[in-house]
């Protein structure tokens, strides 16, 4: 069973987290269930500063021992910041998903997307109906 998810942020059904910097900005990353999922990171492949992405569509690409996964965008916008941490301690996205582990903020587009996500409780009844 996984930990319990921050209520102060919004998921998607392919497990990233996005929460409100209140000015305009969202911060964005995946799952502490995601990060189970992978296993250990061991690259992130940060998207470019400027990048213009859509809801759900791919930001970024983590890439674990198991396997490489896209990180999708919760909401449409414009990428302004990349975790350049994440280049040399892409295991931070292990230790830390909901903290250090994040991996861009994006400047929303288009805030009202932010209703159409899960909250933590219904995430939570998401990966609990997934694993079974």
């Amino acid at each position: 069973m996984s930990k319990v998810n921050p209520t102060d942020r919004r998921y998607t059904k392919e497990h990233e987290w996005v929460i409100d910097n209140g000015d305009g900005t969202v911060t964005i990353g995946i799952t502490d269930h995601a990060q189970e999922l992978l296993t250990d990171i061991v690259f992130v492949e940060l998207p470019e500063i400027g990048k213009q992405v859509k809801q759900l569509e791919a930001v970024a690409v983590v890439e674990s021992v198991k396997s490489v996964s896209d990180v999708y965008s919760p909401v449409t916008g414009e990428v302004s910041e990349a975790n350049q941490k994440l280049e040399k301690s892409p295991e931070l996205i292990n230790h830390d998903p909901y903290g250090k582990g994040w991996i861009a903020k994006l400047k929303m587009a288009q805030p009202e997307e932010l209703q159409s996500l899960l909250d933590a409780s219904a995430y939570e009844a998401f990966i609990a109906a997934e694993e079974h």
